[in-house]
């Protein structure tokens, strides 16, 4: 069987900034492999296009550009935000909250969540960067495609894999 929509993918896979021997930043190997159902809009257009066709077996390696993987970095996406919406009922920062380099979560206005890096802050404004981590980096996608077989009628309904054995809701 051959990736296609709706299939379920086990495969393995490495990323790397910028080529074949960039820095490392993820790995799901044979002991922890990636299985998810292609074609739902959850992966990266790009990436899947890379993918579509492959069969068990077949290894693949491509470069994705900003463009097609998270995006350039954006100075739209830089925000700031007063700090008083840090504090909590005694108005003050829960210590370890605000420090440089670390992700909080935040909401939109659309109720959708959003990670966003601490940048910076003083007695009245904090600066967050909301860009995706991996925007403006050139991707290296390695790895192989373990298995390729026909979604449940399960996993159809939720449109996603479904762990053997998995609790139906």
């Amino acid at each position: 069987m051959t990736i296609d929509d709706h299939a379920i993918v086990t495969m393995t896979y490495e990323v790397r900034d910028g080529g074949p021997s960039g820095t490392l930043l993820e790995r799901m190997d044979v002991n922890y492999p990636f299985k998810f159902m292609f074609g739902t809009g959850r992966m990266l257009p790009a990436w899947e296009r890379r993918i579509f066709g492959l069969k068990s077996g077949m290894g693949f390696s491509f470069l994705l550009a900003p463009d097609d993987a998270y995006g350039k970095v954006s100075p739209d996406h830089v925000l700031e935000a007063p700090i008083s919406i840090f504090y909590n009922e005694r108005e003050q920062i829960e210590p370890g909250l605000l420090e440089r380099g670390q992700y909080i979560t935040l909401t939109d206005s659309n109720g959708k969540a959003v990670n966003a890096k601490v940048i910076d802050w003083d007695d009245k404004i904090v600066t967050l960067d909301a860009n995706h981590a991996l925007a403006g980096k050139t991707l290296f996608f390695s790895g192989a495609i373990l298995n390729v077989r026909e979604a449940t009628v399960d996993e159809l309904v939720r449109k996603q894999y479904i762990e053997e054995g998995g609790v139906r809701s």
